[in-house]
């Protein structure tokens, strides 16, 4: 298992550019998890640990693409419709195929093989739609191009070739990639170890009496579930009290059963904030002050030889610094590549300003204008402990940081949390 160097979050400057992070996430985080073989039923999310190539040609043998009529394409009349006697009939997954003769059609349906026969047989399948069969006899349509409907050998993939890529994460669609080049188990990252806590004397757990003063925990949940999106095996332990004994006992213990330790809150420089010196107490804190809006600062550093993250206490501003910063950080330290999320074009519906040399996040929902395109709308309110404005919103407007008046009418990049939340 490969280990973070002791300086690996260590950076200069007062204020970071996102893009200035994760090049250095990029640059200085290595993957600490194992490998370990599953089963393709239980791949999906998961980091591919290997290259995977095929064995075989996807097809493996020329085939229909459609229910019709396998023909040489030299024995249809161009112009006018073209008769042919039916010679045969062939099924997918057939074994014994009936010869195909010059001059003659044999039905075919959808994945089954083209029979052989006379320049390396029939070439072209006639739609059963755009035939009209009488007794043994089929007729034919003109227009056909030659090759229409036949489907090669190696046309979707060729043996040999790569079809998946080390470091990816699994989707649908690439687990049933695997399997159709016929592997049954894939060799993946294990799961990151992600030890999570909160402190503070005023939080209460979900579903408990609330006292003067207090408020229940919703950031641990959100970051639990933000984890849990990402394939990571969650160890919750809770809140912890604000005392320095308590969370230092609860950072060393996590320290030797975990890849990665998450809290929020509690890492600023207050009395009560006992996190930053529990930290430095076991290894080494940087304090990173990201030029962004809402978020800004996040606690990276070590206990021990685990890496720390320390997010802000606000709900927002643990959502947008966790898809910023967390969210790659988590994929190196899986052995996952680090790729920034897709951005979508969309017409904004409002007016904003910013400050220049900061990155901003606005919450927004998509709506349909009236010529039917789509429209991000701003939540009214902007502070960054309205948990409420995430779960009205789809996702989020980013606006660049040499923006510093946004017009209503302008393109903008709007980042959905279907593409990060999951």
């Amino acid at each position: 298992m490969a280990q973070l160097s002791d300086d690996c979050f260590a950076q200069g400057g007062p204020l970071m550019r996102v893009d200035e992070a994760r090049a250095l996430l990029a640059d200085q985080v290595v993957a600490v998890t194992g490998r370990e073989t599953v089963a393709l039923t239980e791949a999906l999310g998961r980091i591919l640990a290997e290259d995977v190539v095929s064995a075989v040609d996807i097809p493996p043998a020329p085939n229909s693409a459609v229910d019709g009529y396998a023909v040489y394409h030299a024995d249809l009349d161009p112009e006018a419709e073209t008769r042919l006697p039916i010679a045969g009939r062939i099924t997918a997954g057939q074994q014994d195929l009936p010869a195909a003769p010059r001059g003659k059609a044999v039905r075919i349906f959808t994945g089954a093989r083209m029979p052989a026969g006379e320049d390396g047989g029939p070439d072209t399948v006639m739609m059963q739609e755009d035939c009209t069969v009488e007794g043994d006899t089929v007729v034919i349509r003109p227009g056909i191009k030659k090759g229409a409907n036949a489907r090669k050998a190696g046309e979707d993939v060729t043996r040999g070739s790569t079809v998946l890529h080390a470091g990816q994460r699994l989707r649908p669609q690439d687990v049933g990639q695997a399997a159709a080049v016929g592997r049954q188990e894939l060799l993946v990252s294990t799961r990151l170890r992600v030890a999570l806590f909160s402190t503070g004397d005023e939080l209460r757990e979900p579903g408990t009496e609330l006292g003067a003063g207090a408020i229940y925990d919703s950031n641990r949940y959100t970051i639990h579930a933000l984890l849990t999106g990402l394939g990571c095996a969650v160890d919750d332990l809770g809140i912890l009290p604000d005392r320095l004994d308590a969370v230092q006992a609860a950072l060393a213990d996590a320290e030797g059963r975990h890849d990665l330790i998450v809290t929020s809150g509690g890492v600023s420089v207050g009395e009560e904030d006992h996190v930053k010196t529990a930290v430095e107490a076991l290894g080494k804190l940087h304090l990173w002050r990201l030029a962004v809006k809402p978020g800004r600062p996040i606690a990276l550093g070590q206990v021990g030889p685990v890496p720390f993250v320390g997010l802000p206490g606000n709900p927002v501003a643990v959502v947008v610094t966790f898809l910023t910063v967390v969210r790659p950080l988590i994929l190196r330290l899986m052995g996952g590549r680090d790729t920034p999320p897709h951005t979508f074009r969309v017409r904004a519906g409002f007016d904003h300003k910013k400050k220049k040399d900061r990155r901003e996040w606005v919450r927004a929902r998509l709506v349909d204008d009236a010529s039917g395109a789509l429209t991000a709308e701003k939540f009214p309110r902007e502070g960054a402990g309205i948990l409420s404005s995430l779960v009205a919103a789809d996702g989020l407007v980013e606006l660049p940081e040499d923006l510093t008046r946004l017009e209503a009418g302008a393109m903008v990049d709007f980042l959905p949390f279907s593409e990060v939340a999951q």
